[in-house]
């Protein structure tokens, strides 16, 4: 299959068109998602557990594989529909998505230098990447990314010595050598304390404008996502039911999200 097909009416950097995924025949749990993503602002999907943030997420960088719908992702120019790519295209696809984990991801024996630098083995050969051979211009770009996310004196400090804040840094660090189309983040705050999120959270929006990209961030911390993010994706039972600004967030339309109202007073 080709890696370029003729894409569904959209403009911007990603088209997502009657997405559905069902894990259980007959029980979606998204129903027929449709988002255009532009520019290098940063999106914010909120929404309760169980609703399909995680999923909607791993589906633009088929982690999941979508049940039916389309995935426009446009790269250099050119269109990919994520949604039917198989084999060599999809891992080729793949490296133009940056995502950030919620758990990490790291691999914790190694050093944060060679956790970065894994952000490039689908650029490299495989006989280079078991030598662990990378060019010197991945390396450079490597320390240039660790100044820019605060780590640049921790190149060789191992990854399980780092606190949670430090590492999800590594993670934001690792993607960016992708140099991605996409940054995508699933839940990247969640296990940090207050002050940890902030910073993240800022310094996603920042290195998504810093790079063109746009950033979509699955994040439960509503206020956060009103502070910092450009566009807010509210969802509910595998629905988009709020896509706007965050000022637009009023009671009524929180309500439509969470269900119930005692926890608005």
């Amino acid at each position: 299959m080709s890696d370029i097909a003729s894409p569904a009416a959209f403009s911007g950097s990603l088209g997502i068109r009657n997405l559905v995924k069902e894990y259980v025949p007959g029980k979606p749990v998204l129903k027929c998602i449709d988002l255009n993503i532009e520019g290098s602002g940063l999106t914010a999907i909120i929404g309760p557990s169980g609703t399909g943030k995680s999923t909607l997420i791993r589906c633009i960088n088929r982690l999941v594989d979508p049940s039916s719908g389309e995935i426009w992702l446009n790269v250099a120019g050119q269109r990919l529909d994520m949604a039917q790519l198989r084999g060599a295209a999809l891992r080729r696809s793949r490296r133009h998505i940056g995502m950030v984990f919620q758990e990490y991801n790291l691999v914790e024996r190694l050093s944060v230098m060679e956790n970065l630098l894994t952000g490039r083995l689908g650029y490299i050969s495989a006989w280079n990447a078991w030598r662990r051979k990378f060019p010197e211009a991945d390396v450079l770009r490597a320390y240039a990314l660790l100044e820019t996310v605060g780590l640049a004196d921790f190149a060789n400090q191992r990854a399980d010595a780092l606190s949670g804040g430090q590492r999800q840094r590594v993670g934001i660090a690792r993607a960016l050598m992708q140099q991605p189309s996409l940054l995508l983040a699933d839940e990247p705050t969640s296990s940090l304390d207050p002050k940890s999120s902030v910073e993240i959270f800022q310094l996603l929006r920042e290195q998504g404008r810093l790079h063109g990209i746009p950033v979509i961030v699955n994040i439960h911390d509503v206020e956060l996502a009103r502070r910092y993010a450009d566009r807010i994706v509210g969802m509910n039972g595998g629905l988009v039911v709020y896509d706007g600004p965050p000022d637009g967030l009023t009671p009524q339309r929180m309500q439509k999200i969470y269900g119930g109202q005692g926890w608005l007073q």
